[in-house]
Order: C-alpha cells, then structure tokens, then sequence
C-alpha cells in the first residue's frame, strides 16, 4: 500500500482505478479492477465490487452496495441505501447511436434510498426508482416506479408491495394495513398506487435494532 493511500480515510485495491478529482467518502471500499472517474461523487461506507465502472458526474449516497459487473454512467444519481445487483445494467442515452455525439444529452435517472436491482435487471434512462422500490433480477424497467414497488418482468409489471425489509407485503386487514414479519412496521396505501410506512418516515434512518437480519427469506415465508 502506497504512503498516498495510507493517508486515505477509504480503500482502493491495488488494481483499481481512481481518476482525480474525486470525492469519496469516509469508509468506502473499491475493490478489483473497478474504475472510479474524475468528477464522481461517492458517499461514505459504500462498497464497489469487483470490475465496477463509475462515470465522471455520477453522484451516489452513502451505504450504496453495488455488486459485480455494473458500470453506472454520466446522468445517474444514487441516494443512500441502494442495492445494485449483480451485472444490473444502466443507461444514460435513450437512442444511441455510434456516429451521433449526444455527451450533452444525457438522460437523468434517479435511484431514490432503499431501492433495491436485481442481478442482470436493466434500468432504461430518464426515469426515477421509487424508494424501497424492490427490482426483480432480471427485469427491464422503462418507466418511473413508486415507492414500495415490486417490479417483475420483461418489460416490468408491479407485482405487489415490498416492506423496507424486504418483504412482499399481502393480506391487508380491514382498515388496508400490511404488516412487514420482519419489522413489524405497517404499510398502508394514502392513496391508490401510494404506499407509506405508518411506523417511519421514508427518509428516516433505519434504527440500529431493525439493521441486522436474523432470518433467512424462506424462514419468515414457513412462518
């Protein structure tokens, strides 16, 4: 390890690449062969896995957990929390082609706190993921999804809700509220289409006590 390194309060593999400028925050790790380019903002304790490509303009929050094989270009935000699986795919260019420079043109795409993406899933440009929102491996999404969402199919179809947790939410009691089996925190529609947490707002931390699984998915779906 580099002197240079040493004096850094994150950590860079060896055989990755971190182009300055760059800010990245406390605790962050980026690991093999990923690349970090000049202008990228990184928030802290997030992890970048092995061959992870990060453009220059990309902003991301803290605790951001991005898997293998995912590049995340020019135009995309991240906020905090987010899961990116595995060789999930995002675009910034919704008609590219080779012999048209559109670096100007780039497409936003907004993944809000908490959502999760599936491996290999593929998130088309200009459009917002919903906090908490829950994206099925191998989906492809092409327009904005609510918060809560659970998105499956190619193209994406809402298939339920998901808890923060994790959880597909079912069987409403008579005043609409869902329960999550691993929290405990109810959900409920304010509107058609609009679910929210009776128990903790959306931007709101998630309490240290609520921050550690102690079941598998298959053992609260036996219960």
């Amino acid at each position: 390890m580099s002197d240079e390194q040493e004096n850094k309060n994150y950590f860079v593999h060896e055989s990755a690449y971190v182009d300055e400028p760059v800010d990245i925050g406390e605790g962050t790790k980026i690991w093999h062969f990923a690349h970090v380019m000049s202008g990228a903002k990184i928030g802290k304790r997030c992890i970048l896995g092995q061959n992870v490509l990060v453009a220059g303009g990309v902003v991301i929050g803290g605790n951001v957990k991005i898997q293998n094989n995912v590049a995340i270009y020019t135009g995309t935000i991240v906020e905090d929390d987010v899961f990116l699986g595995p060789s999930c795919v995002l675009t910034n260019v919704t008609n590219p082609r080779s012999q048209i420079v559109r670096h100007r043109l780039y497409e936003k795409t907004l993944i809000r706190r908490g959502a999760t993406i599936g491996a290999n899933a593929t998130i088309l440009c200009g459009i917002e993921i919903g906090r908490y929102a829950f994206i099925a491996a191998g989906a492809l999404v092409a327009a904005s999804v609510p918060d809560y969402a659970l998105m499956m199919g190619v193209p994406t179809k809402q298939r339920g809700w998901m808890s923060r947790h994790g959880h597909r939410l079912e069987n409403p009691d008579t005043d609409g509220i869902m329960v999550c089996p691993e929290s405990g925190y109810r959900y409920r529609e304010a509107s058609p289409g609009v679910l929210k947490c009776l128990d903790l707002d959306e931007e709101a931390p998630l309490p240290a006590e609520f921050a550690e699984g102690k079941k598998t998915y298959d053992e609260f779906k036996k219960q």
